[in-house]
This record gives C-alpha cells, structure tokens and sequence, in this order.
C-alpha cells in the first residue's frame, strides 16, 4: 500500500516453513490438470467408458464440497497446522492407493478421499502461509499466488510426461511430492495459536439464507458445471496421448494462471465486477458451442480449449470477488459457503455430461456447458442491483469496497493535515514517525490512515488483520505521537483485493479535506503484483490534487511524481 519506486523486498526470502506449505500449495493446484492428460488412457487400460473415467472428478468434487462445509469446524478446534496435516496425509494415502488399484471403482473411490484432504488442506494453506511469512502480509500473498499459478501450469505438463509412461504415473507422483511436503511440514511449520473463536458446524448453510451470498454462489455452481464439462471431456475428442494432452493443458493453464492473477483485478477495476462477468460467461458459452460443432475436429477443439483458459482465469478471480462482495459474513464463513456450492456444481457436472454423452452423442454435453454458462448470466442478472450496491459500499457487513473509518478523536473543521498512509508492514512506526516531522516542519497537525487489506485468492478470502487489530494499531501510533508531542488524528482505510481503488478513496478523502500533502512508504508488493491489482501510490499521485512524497526512514522525503 506504498510507493512502487524503489526495489521492493523480495517474497521469496522466506522461512523453510513457508516454503514447505508453498512447495505443498503448489502439488496440490496440480491435482485437477494431472488427472487430464491421463483420462483417455485411463479409459482404454481399464475398459472403462468416459462417462465411468468422468466420475474421478465426481467423487473428488463431491467429497471436497461437502468437507468445506467443515473444515472451519475442524481448523478452528485443531488448530492450522494439524488440519494442514491431517489434509496432507490423506492425499499421500489415497494419492497412493489410488496408483495401485486396478479398477476404475477403486481409483473413483480413493478419489473421494483425496477430496477430502484437498478440502483440509486448501482451507487453511493460506492462513498458515500467512502466519508463517517474514517480510509481511503482501510477500506472502505473492507467494501463495506463485504457487497457483505454477500448479496450475506445470500440473498438465507432469501429469502428461508421467502419464506417457503410465496412468499409475500422476497418482504416484502426487503421493511422493505430498509426502515430502508432509515431513517438510511436520518438521518446519511452528503450532500456530488457535482461533479465539470455535466456528459453528452450520454456519456455512446458515450464511447461504441470505439472498447475495446463494445468488453468487448458484451463478459459481452454473459456472463450474461448464467449467468442468469441458474439462473432463474435451480430453477425448481431442485424440491425443498422454503427453501432447499435457502440452495442451499446460498451454490451457498458463492462461488460467496470467489472467487470473494479472488481468482479472485491472479488468475489474477499469469495468466492475458484475460487467466483466457478463462478458466473460458469455465468451465461455461461445467457446462451449465451438467445442460442440467441432467435436469432430480435434485442432478446433485444442484451439478452443486453450483459449478458453483466459476467460477461465477471469472468472476465478471474479466470482470470487463478487461473492465477497455481496456476502453478509465473515469471510471465511463466506468462503465455506461458496466452495461448497462452488464444488458441487463441479463434481456433479461431469457424472450428469457422462450420461448424456453414452445416451446421445459425445457433442451434448459441451452444449449443456454452454447453455450452464449462460444461465449463469441470468443469475448474476437477478443480483446485479447487489453487487453494485456492495462496491459503493451499501451494504450490510465486511466492508468490501475501500471505506475510511475514524479512530480516536474527530479533528476540527479545516485542520488541513499531512496524511501518511501505511500498512501492516514491519518498518510502519519509522514510516509514520518519518511524515510526523515532516508535518511538524510544516507546522501541521498528522493524520494517520492505516491500511487494512484483505486478499482474495481463488475460493480463499483472508484478512492481514482483523478490524479491532488495525484500530489498535492506529491507536498505538497516536499515543506515541501525543508523547512526541505531535498533534495526530488515525483512520482504517479498509482495503479488499483491489489497490488502485483505496488509492483512490484516499486521494478523493485528501482532496475533500484540503491535505497539505501524503506520504507514503515503498512498497513491500513488487511491481509485477502491483501491475495485477493496480498501484496504491499511483491512483493516488493520478487522482489527489496534492503533493505526494515517499518516507523512508533515515532519509529526507522527496516528491513523487505522476
């Protein structure tokens, strides 16, 4: 939430045990795209028609649905680290078991319980790498992105280079790269101090009662039907082997991974949630009906598929973000609910395209696809009013859009204050204590704005402090201001996934006050995360009609420009 000049520190200087979790991160986002390269080889080594292979993704969507129902009852108890190890040992277990069965039944069975450790172990990945991290909340964010991306991509690659060898191959791959991730975990990752509060076994489906959080969460479901139909069929029409499929969804998983983490947040930004949406469902619905008329032509469908992965990419990033938007609750209450729903749709969409594809023809299910993506658009439609609604901020909970709250004492008409922004980052005290004496210089009183950011990463919403944190933070600031003797006011500048907006509530709030100037501090972010979800410092030089300066401790500020 600071300035982009400069170097920023790097996320990747990081203890063993975040990169333990990471390097686990990173195996598991590759566990959907292994699996495809392997299917039609699969089919053909186990007599097993597609529809029967589809169900792999069946009972792995399924299982995990219904354990994200309780996997905030269980970390909550438990504690992260054993729900991040109990996760981790049944994927090792039936990763494994599942390379050695010799029934298409059996491989569909111990899919389901790798499901289940998928839904324990992605729930509190996140939070424990969060925990864990050195160089504060941005740096970690950055990696656990890394590690998406990077699953994502490379997942199709493996699975297909050891899918080439044999079906058993990913199976057994994942088993001994979760397993060294298992003992990494075991041995570097510290017992993280429980919640204070026990999470409510039914709080997820109480969260579905209100009317936003199911909206998005039937247009997530509707989604992932289409998602998943091409996922788990287009594999067959393209008559390939196991290591040209790889090459395929690896080229398909780029895409997913640079869209979703560099494009979707500007793409928001410039248009809103709700319009990104519908453009991108609809190019999905396109993409589904090319997929249909050419299922007999197999470069179509590559073609088709591959660029599917751009819209792909967006829509995870967005339905997320519209969840979150209109969602009531607290936001891992809201992420339960969604991945729910979410999975739901997907693991039951590829048994239903099975069955229609035995009793029709292999082109049906892809139109169903298509015509889930578009009914997907009526659905956002019925709830367009509420997302609009919760980005201007009127709505009831989280705040989700930028919001500016008061802490402490209101100042008098026309203080005409320096504001220093800053977040929860390690040197926060140098860099307000910095633009303290500059304000002093200027004979003007300092206002305080502490950043509170909350990251959205695919299913997961995670907050780098709650609210009562971040006003004990700005709380602390005043007093050691006061005794400095330097006349101080504070707010919580409250921040969701999107940078360039708080810059741009800050820059207006500036501008509304009459600032004699802002200060920032570098930012611990790194331009490639700040080309992805918008520059802080830039939509504030952009938008304030005010001298910005960077703070930095030990040095004399000096003035940004545009």
């Amino acid at each position: 939430m600071t300035a982009s000049h400069g170097t920023a520190p790097s996320p990747f200087k990081q203890p063993r045990a975040v990169w333990a979790v990471a390097f686990a991160c990173v195996v598991s986002f590759m566990g959907i795209g292994l699996v495809d390269p392997i299917l039609p080889a699969l089919a053909g080594s186990l007599h097993a028609t597609p529809s029967q292979v589809s169900l792999l993704f069946t009972s792995y969507l399924v299982v995990t649905a219904v354990a994200m129902l309780a996997v905030g009852w269980v970390s909550s108890r438990i504690g992260a680290k054993r729900t991040l190890i109990a996760g981790l040992v049944l994927i090792v277990i039936f990763a494994g078991l599942a390379g050695t069965s010799n029934s298409i039944g059996g491989i569909v069975g111990f899919r389901a319980g790798w499901g289940l450790g998928n839904a324990l172990f992605i729930a509190t990945s996140l939070a424990v790498i969060v925990a864990s991290a050195s160089g504060g909340f941005a740096g970690a964010i950055i990696l656990y992105e890394t590690a998406l991306g990077l699953g994502i991509a490379v997942g199709p690659l493996l699975g297909g280079e050891l899918g080439s060898i044999s079906w058993r191959g990913p199976f057994f791959g994942v088993a001994v790269l979760m397993f060294i991730a298992l003992v990494a975990t075991i041995a570097f990752v510290p017992n993280l101090p429980k919640p204070e509060h026990k999470t409510s076994l039914a709080a997820p489906l109480k969260a579905l009662r209100h009317r936003g959080l199911l909206t998005m969460g039937i247009m997530a479901l509707l989604y992932n039907w289409g998602f998943f139909t091409m996922l788990g069929y287009a594999p067959y029409p393209m008559e390939l082997n196991a290591h040209k499929l790889g090459l395929v969804f690896t080229g398909w998983g780029l895409l997913v991974a640079a869209f979703s983490v560099f494009f979707a947040p500007r793409l928001q930004a410039r248009f809103g949630t709700a319009k990104v949406l519908y453009v991108n469902l609809f190019c999905l619905g396109i993409v589904m009906a090319v997929i249909a008329i050419g299922v007999n032509t197999p470069a179509a469908v590559i073609v088709a598929v591959i660029v599917s992965g751009a819209f792909i990419g967006i829509n995870n990033t967005l339905t997320t973000q519209a969840v979150m938007l209109v969602s009531p609750v607290e936001r891992p209450v809201a992420s339960s609910a969604y991945g729910f729903v979410r999975f739901i749709g997907g693991g039951l969409a590829p048994f239903v395209a099975g069955k229609l594809a035995d009793a029709t023809n292999l082109s049906v299910p892809f139109y169903l696809g298509g015509v889930a993506f578009i009914l997907a658009i009526v659905v956002l439609a019925s709830g367009h009013k509420l997302v609009d609604a919760a980005e201007k901020g009127a709505v009831e909970g989280e705040p989700v859009c930028p919001s500016l709250q008061r802490v402490g004492a209101t100042p008098a008409p026309g203080y005409q204050p320096v504001i220093v922004a800053v977040g929860a980052i390690e040197n926060a005290d140098e860099i307000v204590d910095a633009a303290a004496l500059m304000a002093r210089d200027a004979g003007r009183p300092l206002e305080v704005v502490h950043i509170r950011e909350t990251a959205v990463v695919e299913e997961l919403a995670i907050d780098a402090e709650d609210a009562e944190q971040a006003r004990a933070t700005v709380l602390s600031h005043l007093d050691r201001l006061f005794t400095l003797g330097i006349a101080a006011t504070g707010q919580v500048l409250t921040s969701v996934g999107d940078h360039a907006a708080a810059g741009r509530v800050l820059a207006q709030h500036a501008n509304d006050i009459d600032a004699r100037a802002i200060a920032v501090g570098r930012s611990p972010r790194g331009q490639a995360a700040q080309f992805a979800d918008g520059s802080f410092t830039t939509a504030v030089l952009h938008n304030a009609a005010r001298t910005v300066v960077m703070v930095e401790p030990g040095k004399a500020p000096h003035r940004l420009s545009a």
